[in-house]
């Protein structure tokens, strides 16, 4: 019994490069920080603060301005000969360190908007590098899982960040706190970063310095297949965008219009906390399942999904009662729509890309998140700024949205398939 539990163990773990965990490990203490942060910045900002949910939205999504100027340079700067992945994390964090603080001190939408631009350049810094270093580390046959492993370190940290925020708020009052905890959590991922990562990008011996830069970028906007599946791609990031900026608030105060307050501040805690705790539980069993998949039915899997979370949230806004159980399907189903999405998206990039260019590959990959947040964080608050009947039927829009990116989906399929 024992050892059939080790093997079976093991399938779901298949043999991971070392580095790897050291790098989960900071990945996880640095979410714990963004999870005391990410879902209560918004209500923040509006009940506490006192601006508006338009405001909030716009402040929030200037943060991909900076973040597409982060993720280029960062890019380029994770596949240098003289900088590197390594450079590049550590830079990122600490920039992100900066951003968290001047966010903690927010008072105005001008405050805002500055937090807000650094907070976005530490984090177009990061995700190219950070996705570099986990391809770097990965082989074709464990691709999926050693993503997987990154993704559940990310969701695991930001479940017990909620749960904490929660409880911090209701013992001290102050949602100022979360932000110096956020800053706190990537000081400590910077240590972990210098002391226990070492560079892997293999560097190429009598490579061109200045030209080569300007050659891997025309590379990859020649790349049709990868130009279709950023297109894509942009409509998830822009579903990812909702539930972290448009949902809590539209949980605190549409769910339940025969309340004044809506969910409590510690329901909406657990909402989210069982959020990431079954996207922690189906991340490695739905990883090696749709692993048997091509990445292109995967991501639809995952659009699919995403249409019927959308469906269910239209519900909770519109149902006459159990709004909670609503609730707590959607988000469930959203949990399985990321897992589903994540390890596959990251995958097929890694595919995409020659090795010395998976920083820019990477790069332009991590763009797509910062205009879906450019997008959806102002979008998602004009909405909630709008009659209750607009509000509802913002979700009925995304289902829509969702038949075109499954079409593109499909496109991009035949033409892998060449």
């Amino acid at each position: 019994m024992k050892l059939a539990s080790q093997s079976q163990l093991s399938s779901w773990l298949p043999s991971i490069h070392p580095q790897i965990w050291i790098f989960a490990i900071g990945r996880f203490l640095s979410e714990v920080g963004t999870g005391c942060t990410l879902f209560y910045a918004p209500i923040f900002f509006v009940n506490q603060v006192g601006l508006s949910a338009t405001s909030v939205g716009v402040a929030l999504g200037s943060a991909s301005i900076s973040g597409i100027v982060g993720r280029i340079v960062g890019g380029s700067l994770a596949d240098s000969e003289h900088w590197g992945r390594r450079r590049t994390l550590l830079l990122a964090t600490a920039i992100s360190a900066i951003g968290s603080l001047v966010l903690a001190a927010t008072n105005n939408f001008t405050i805002l908007v500055i937090g807000s631009l650094i907070s976005g350049l530490g984090i177009g810094f990061y995700w190219p590098a950070a996705e570099a270093v986990v391809a770097d580390a990965s082989q074709i046959d464990n691709r999926r899982e050693t993503f997987a492993i990154a993704r559940l370190a990310d969701n695991l940290g930001l479940a017990i960040g909620i749960v904490l925020a929660g409880f911090l708020i209701a013992v001290i009052g102050s949602y100022r706190w979360l932000f110096v905890i956020d800053a706190i959590s990537f000081l400590v991922f910077f240590g972990v970063v210098y002391v226990g990562i070492s560079e892997t990008e293999q560097q190429q011996i009598g490579e061109p310095e200045k030209t080569e830069y300007i050659a891997s970028w025309i590379a990859v906007l020649s790349d049709r297949r990868f130009l279709v599946y950023i297109t894509v791609n942009i409509f998830f990031t822009i579903y990812i965008s909702q539930i972290h900026s448009t949902l809590p608030l539209f949980f605190k105060n549409f769910v339940i219009k025969s309340t004044p307050e809506g969910f409590a501040q510690t329901t909406i805690s657990v909402l989210f906390a069982w959020h990431l705790v079954f996207a922690i539980i189906c991340q490695l069993p739905v990883t090696s399942i749709l692993k048997r998949c091509s990445h292109t039915l995967a991501l639809t899997v995952s659009a699919i999904l995403w249409a019927i979370g959308f469906g269910l949230i239209w519900v909770s806004g519109t149902a006459p009662s159990h709004h909670l159980v609503w609730v707590i399907l959607a988000l469930g189903v959203f949990a399985v729509a990321i897992v589903s999405y994540t390890p596959s998206a990251a995958s097929l990039v890694t595919e995409l890309a020659p090795e010395n260019q998976r920083g820019v590959y990477f790069s332009i990959n991590a763009l797509c998140w910062a205009v879906g947040s450019f997008i959806g964080h102002p979008l998602g608050g004009w909405a909630l700024d709008q009659p209750q009947i607009i509000t509802n039927s913002y979700w009925l829009c995304f289902i829509l949205s969702v038949a075109i990116a499954v079409a593109i989906l499909q496109y991009l399929n035949r033409i892998l398939a060449e």
